[in-house]
């Protein structure tokens, strides 16, 4: 943990996470001290780029999304001279949550979600498929959420 976060902004750290809407005074009185002094470290956490961004997580299940499909990407060797090109691309596409490079056999690890498999199969042979330099996809489909969090532990 880094020397310039004491208990104070750890317990401010872990409160944004749980809660973002938290008004200063309820953090503040969350973890004993005054609104001033604590919406000042609020303050530096944000400017420090501790803090990203405040969001709120929508279900997806709620609005319709209830396919969430792991796929691994595997670039040709022309691809994988393009990387930035297939990044790009990567990031235009709404359907994928998350994309990391890899090591080892594959390139990219994806996160996608879609309606339904059927939503997937289209996004698949469409969209994924056809971006530049693809070799490989292999798609693994999940069946059930055990934990998902995106909570730091600080």
């Amino acid at each position: 943990m880094p020397d310039n976060l004491d208990n104070f902004d750890r317990k401010i750290l872990r409160l944004l996470q749980d809660d973002a809407s938290l008004s200063t005074a309820a953090i503040a009185e969350a973890v004993g001290m005054s609104a001033s002094p604590c919406w000042r470290r609020i303050d530096r956490l944000e400017r420090e780029g501790f803090v990203k961004r405040r969001v709120a997580l929508v279900d997806r299940r709620k609005i319709g999304l209830n396919a969430q499909v792991f796929a691994t990407v595997k670039l040709n060797a022309h691809g994988r001279a393009n990387l930035d090109e297939f990044t790009a691309s990567i990031r235009e596409l709404p359907e994928v949550l998350e994309c990391y490079v890899l090591m080892g056999p594959v390139d990219f690890m994806l996160r996608v979600v879609a309606a339904d498999i059927e939503a997937y199969e289209r996004f698949f042979f469409e969209k994924l498929s056809r971006l530049p330099g693809v070799q490989e996809i292999n798609s693994t489909v999940a069946l059930s959420e055990i934990k998902a969090t995106t909570a730091l532990p600080v």
